[in-house]
C-alpha cells in the first residue's frame, strides 16, 4: 500500500516526562505542553493529525476528528540523546547509556587529544555551547586553542572560529577526538561547532558536523538498503548513523532548508525512505531555553507541514515524530527524558486511530520494516495493521 515513507523528526519536541524521568533529573519536563502553556501556539495542521490528543495545548483549537493516526512512544533505551533516540526509532534498543562526563574529560584524554592536534585546548567543562563560546571565544581568537566542552549527553564538542581555524582543520581535530573518545572510550559523538563573529556577537554556523559511533547492531536503514530500497537522509541523520544504511545524504542549514529539501526529494524520489531531522528546535531554542523562539519555530513548521500535505501521493506514508525532549521552560538546558509523539498520515492511513502509548520508539521502525517487507526487526511491535485503511 505504501511505496514511499517520509519520516520527519522534530528534534527535541517531547510531550511529557517518562515514568523514569526522576532518574535523569527531568521531573516536570514537558517540552510541548509547557511551551503551549507559556506562549501562544496555533498548530492547526499538527492538531488536525491528532497532536492535541497526546498533550494538553492550551489555547489551541481542537478538531472533531483527526485526519490520521496518532500515539505517543516511550524510550526504552537508557539515555536521552539524539543518537540513542534515532537508533531506537530505527530498531536498536540500548541496555545502557553512552558514557557521560559530568566533571569534564580526564587529563589523560585531553593530553592525548592535544598531542594529536599539536596544540593546547581550553575549556574542558560541562557547558552550554553558546555560553562557553561567549566566555572563551576571545581567548580562542587570541591563541588558536580549540574550545573543548561536553554536556549532560555523551558528546565531545570542539568549537573554533572559522576565521582563525579553517573548517577542514576543525574537522581534522574532530576526527582525532573521534579516534580517542568514540573508538577508545565508547563516547556517543564528537561534534564540530564552528562559529563566526566578534566578541559579544558570536554565532554558530551551519558547518556543524557530527561524528557518531556506528550503530552497534543492524537498523531498519541497513535492511532497506540491503534490499535495494533508496534511503535519503536530510539534516544530521547520516551523521547520527555514521553513514550506515544511507543511500544519499543532504545536510541542511536550517529547518526551513530541511523542509525545502524534503519537498524537493518528494518531487524526484519515487520510492523508498526520506528520513529528515529538523535540528533547530533543539540546537537554537531548546538548548538556549528560548521558549518564545521554540514556539515560533513550531508555528513555522506547522505552516510548512500544511504546504507539504497536498504534495503527498496516494501511496505515501508521512510520519512526524521526535527523538527526546528539551524543555526550554525548565532551568536545565539539556535534553529531557520524555515521551515523543508519532503522527501518521496518508491516503492509506485510517483517520482518528489512537495508537495509545507504545512501549518503545522501535515500534515505528518495526512498522516501517513491515511496510517495506524487510522485517521483522529485533525490537518493536508493528502497528501497521492498526493504521491501514481496510
Amino acid at each position: 500500500m505504501f511505496a514511499r515513507a517520509i519520516v520527519i523528526v522534530l528534534d527535541s519536541v517531547g510531550i511529557g516526562e517518562l515514568p523514569d524521568a526522576a532518574l535523569y533529573e527531568d521531573q516536570g519536563s514537558n517540552t510541548l505542553g509547557n511551551i503551549a502553556a507559556t506562549v501562544p501556539l496555533h498548530l492547526p495542521t499538527l492538531v488536525s493529525l491528532g497532536l492535541d490528543r497526546l498533550v494538553a495545548l492550551p489555547g489551541v483549537s481542537p478538531v472533531m476528528t483527526p485526519a490520521g493516526a496518532f500515539g505517543r512512544m516511550a524510550e526504552r533505551s537508557a539515555g536521552k540523546d539524539s543518537v540513542t533516540g534515532h537508533w531506537e526509532l530505527m530498531g536498536i534498543v540500548l541496555d545502557r547509556p553512552f558514557p557521560t562526563f559530568p566533571n569534564g574529560f580526564s587529563p589523560e584524554l585531553i593530553q592525548a587529544f592535544e598531542k594529536r592536534i599539536g596544540r593546547p585546548s581550553i575549556g574542558n567543562v560541562v557547558a552550554s555551547g553558546t555560553t562557553i563560546i561567549d566566555e572563551l571565544g576571545p581567548r580562542h581568537m587570541a591563541t588558536g586553542f580549540p574550545i573543548v566542552y561536553t554536556s549532560a549527553d555523551s558528546v565531545f564538542q570542539i568549537a573554533a572560529h572559522e576565521a582563525f581555524v579553517p573548517v577542514p582543520q576543525l574537522y581534522e581535530w574532530c576526527a582525532a577526538a573521534y579516534d580517542l573518545a568514540v573508538l577508545g572510550l565508547g563516547l556517543g559523538r564528537v561534534i564540530a561547532r564552528p562559529f563566526i563573529g566578534l566578541p559579544g556577537s558570536f554565532a554558530r554556523t551551519s558547518n556543524r558536523h557530527d561524528y557518531a559511533m556506528p550503530p552497534i547492531a543492524e537498523t531498519l536503514l541497513d535492511r532497506l538498503t540491503a534490499a535495494g530500497h533508496h534511503v535519503t537522509s536530510v539534516g544530521k541523520i547520516a551523521d547520527l548513523f555514521a553513514g550506515k544504511g544511507i543511500s544519499e545524504s543532504h545536510p541542511t542549514r536550517s529547518d526551513a532548508d530541511g523542509m525545502d529539501r524534503v519537498e524537493a526529494l518528494m518531487a524526484t524520489q519515487e520510492r523508498g525512505l526520506i528520513f529528515a531531522n529538523l535540528v533547530d528546535f533543539d540546537a537554537l531554542y531548546g538548548h538556549r531555553n528560548d521558549t518564545a523562539g521554540y514556539g515560533a519555530n513550531l508555528d513555522r513548521f506547522d505552516m510548512r507541514l500544511a504546504a507539504l500535505l497536498p504534495q503527498l501521493r496516494p501511496d505515501d506514508l508521512l510520519v512526524v515524530t521526535a527523538d527526546h525532549g528539551n524543555d526550554p521552560t525548565t532551568p536545565s538546558t539539556d535534553h529531557a527524558r520524555e515521551f515523543v509523539p508519532v503522527l501518521l498520515y496518508g491516503a492509506g492511513v485510517r483517520a482518528a486511530v489512537d495508537l495509545g502509548t507504545r512501549a518503545t520508539f522501535a515500534d515505528l521502525g518495526q512498522t516501517l520494516a513491515e511496510v517495506f517487507a524487510v522485517g521483522p526487526l529485533t525490537h518493536g511491535k508493528s502497528f501497521l495493521s492498526e493504521i491501514m485503511v481496510k
